[in-house]
């Protein structure tokens, strides 16, 4: 897709909601819509004009990377944007809901106090919803590194060495491969940490007989990977591999049901009544997935509170999870693209039970 029908789809969406121009600060939408990769930017969206804001710290960059109308230097961010929606003669304003609640007070304390706001939350999923083969294959590359990432440092999965000089020596791997960061605060859980669903990698040391779960990804040209793999650390007890083997069945099922028409409330009702089913509903307490893309959570979500269906490009986790506090736990996450009449799945590393042999 070009930056032209980028631009065309926000459009749309002002047609749509009739709506004069959209104020987008989140970094996502402004890269997805103008290219720009720093930290600090606004870009006005008209059905006829892209602007561009940003301070002096980016103006060299932008001017490099941003592909729109203009490109304008504020001092104060609040009185650069003013200007600019006073120039452009608009009344009806849309802007993200997660925008600050102080920046969008200070926009509206600089403007004309007879313009309507109108904050926009789902309206705005769908600009970024449905990937095309471009991004697809960002995604698919950022997914390969994670199979070369783990196979750097598999050979650390031992006893006696700490979560987080796992999750250390992952991140370093990723980024000497070429990744751009990691995609969020490495998981390494293992043990009776295992039953944290968040276990962010900690001092602890890995032990015989546990199972250990390694939730990792990285960021490729701003578009992310997610994957978990669970591992088992010499031989472990039946109940560990019941869990293990549970998780798996779920996991493999849901997957195998990802289609276009079917509804993602319906993909979260088989793992989870898998689960059930197994004596374990009540150690699985998150959603089954989320969108993946330029944020590393976003939509479509998939939950018992899901109302949409999969359709094509969409991309998202499928990641069922048991938690047993005392015991320990399991989860096992692929990421998924929805393709015209099934699903591809992006991520390469095996979810089969691995037993991680010792001498």
């Amino acid at each position: 897709m070009t930056v032209s029908q980028r631009r065309q789809k926000a459009v749309n969406l002002l047609s749509d909601l009739e709506l004069d121009v959209l104020i987008l600060c989140n970094a996502e939408n402004v890269r997805y819509l103008c290219g720009f990769s720093g930290s600090s930017g606004v870009l006005l969206v008209t059905p006829d004009q892209l602007v561009f804001l940003t301070d002096s710290r980016y103006t060299t960059q932008s001017n490099e990377e941003v592909s729109a109308d203009c490109v304008i230097e504020y001092k104060i961010q609040a009185d650069g944007v003013a200007d600019q929606l006073l120039s452009l003669g608009v009344s009806r304003i849309g802007f993200e809901s997660d925008l600050a609640f102080g920046v969008v007070k200070g926009f509206q304390a600089k403007g004309d106090p007879n313009w309507l706001w109108l904050h926009l939350k789902d309206e705005l999923h769908t600009l970024r919803l449905y990937k095309t083969a471009d991004e697809i294959s960002l995604l698919a590359s950022a997914a390969d590194m994670n199979v070369a990432g783990l196979s750097e440092i598999e050979e650390m999965i031992r006893p006696g060495v700490r979560e987080n000089e796992i999750a250390l020596e992952l991140e370093f791997a990723l980024r000497k491969l070429g990744a751009e960061e990691k995609a969020f605060d490495i998981i390494v859980a293992s043990g009776l940490r295992g039953a944290l669903p968040h276990g962010i990698a900690s001092d602890k040391l890995l032990a015989e007989g546990e199972l250990v779960t390694i939730d990792f990804g990285c960021r490729l040209a701003g578009y992310h990977s997610d994957e978990t793999v669970t591992l088992a650390i010499g031989e472990i007890n039946n109940e560990l591999r019941k869990i293990f083997d549970t998780v798996l069945a779920a996991h493999d099922q849901a997957l195998a049901a990802v289609a276009p028409g079917i509804a993602l409330i319906e993909l979260d009702r088989i793992a989870r009544d898998h689960i059930k089913s197994c004596g374990y509903g009540d150690y699985f307490g998150h959603g089954l997935g989320h969108g993946v893309g330029m944020e590393v959570h976003e939509a479509p979500t998939l939950s018992p509170r899901s109302k949409a269906v999969a359709e094509e490009g969409m991309v998202f986790t499928i990641e069922p999870g048991i938690y047993v506090p005392g015991v320990g736990g399991v989860r096992i996450e692929d990421m998924v693209l929805v393709t015209a009449d099934s699903q591809k799945t992006l991520t390469k590393i095996p979810k089969m039970f691995r037993n991680i042999l010792l001498n």
